[in-house]
């Protein structure tokens, strides 16, 4: 008997490689939940305070773009099906179905753990990004105010500073993303990966409507803070034949660049993913699955640095070529902001102004 998990991308309990024993409802006992009008799951959000020794991550991978992330939450209630932060919850003992969508952890510590990483004798003041695994505003953030607090640090100490959200919560703060971009200290990258609404609800079912992201970049522009949207995932079949509408319409709504990547589906993602296909696009599930593995030389995943996010092969290079013409059509006279630096920060922290 299939269950739909409503408001959830996720439709199973993937299996944790790093443990030995899985929990499976035998049919039986799903048709007796069904008869008696009960539900065999919990549906409900659990979040759970943790506590960590250290905030900031140095980021190793050589193709990702950050050299630095801070993660406020492990675990996502967006659930977007394609993300790949799905196998870090493995890490904790859940898995990468509907736990990493329904067990959120959450480091209310972060904000100080992050003032003495910045504070140490030997930081020099790198751009530190939110978030480089999970988005540091979904929705509990808004209860929490983990994210918020973080930033008040960095405006404190004039640090560069990066955000990755696709969450309109993040005006809630623009009166101190404000006060970063008057020093250039900010850089935003907005996740829109769909024009329609119909889409993002399958795909991304509980992240912010297509509509208010658009305005959210919309406000964001108007207000001087760069942003950087990012068409994340291309999934062929999906939305792989929306990128110059939407590259059109992000570029006329102020975006400054956009970016992308082609879906990978690594670990355990891939079981999570296919489940879903077949339950949510049952017609196109196999053509889906199959363009997927055209990107990757046969496979669902590639884990090669440089072209396991972009892609390869004949449907790879036409979603490469979509791209190039959207840069030079929408983006190619863009005023681009100077790189961000990190002399404010020194010069504060340091207590004295450099001559040379």
């Amino acid at each position: 008997m299939s269950i739909h998990h409503r408001g959830r991308g996720a439709q199973l309990q993937a299996k944790n490689k790093y443990l030995n024993h899985f929990h499976e409802n035998e049919a039986e006992y799903l048709e007796h939940c069904h008869l008696e009008n009960e539900s065999p799951f919990d549906e409900k959000t659990h979040f759970q305070e943790i506590f960590p020794k250290t905030f900031v991550n140095k980021v190793s991978s050589p193709d990702v773009g950050m050299g630095y992330s801070a993660n406020p939450y492990q675990g996502c209630e967006h659930g977007c099906i394609y993300c790949y932060a799905r196998n870090s919850h493995e890490y904790w003992g859940f898995n990468a179905g509907l736990d990493f969508e329904k067990q959120i952890l959450v480091k209310k510590n972060a904000p100080q753990l992050l003032e003495e990483f910045i504070l140490k004798k030997t930081w020099q003041g790198k751009t530190i990004v939110f978030s480089g695994n999970t988005d540091c505003y979904q929705p509990i953030e808004r209860k929490l105010e983990i994210t918020r607090k973080c930033l008040e640090v960095m405006v404190k100490y004039k640090h560069p500073t990066g955000i990755i959200t696709k969450n309109s919560l993040i005006l809630r703060d623009l009166d101190l993303l404000k006060q970063l971009a008057e020093r250039n200290l900010i850089r935003v990258s907005l996740s829109i990966t769909t024009l329609e609404e119909k889409t993002r609800r399958m795909v991304e079912p509980r992240t912010t409507t297509i509509k208010q992201r658009f305005k959210t970049l919309e406000t964001l522009a108007e207000n001087n803070i760069p942003v950087n949207v990012m068409m994340a995932p291309i999934i062929p079949g999906i939305n792989s034949h929306e990128i110059l509408k939407l590259a059109k319409k992000v570029s006329d709504l102020g975006a400054s660049s956009i970016a992308f990547t082609v879906v990978r589906l690594n670990g355990a993602i891939a079981e999570v993913f296919k489940d879903w296909i077949e339950k949510t696009y049952p017609l196109k599930a196999k053509k889906v699955l199959h363009l997927i593995e055209s990107c990757h030389n046969g496979n669902l995943n590639d884990s090669r640095y440089g072209t396991r996010m972009k892609g390869e092969g004949e449907f790879a290079e036409q979603i490469h070529q979509q791209f190039k013409i959207a840069r030079l059509k929408y983006f190619s006279g863009k005023k681009k902001a100077p790189p961000m630096s990190n002399f404010l920060f020194l010069e504060q922290k340091n207590g004295q102004y450099k001559l040379f």
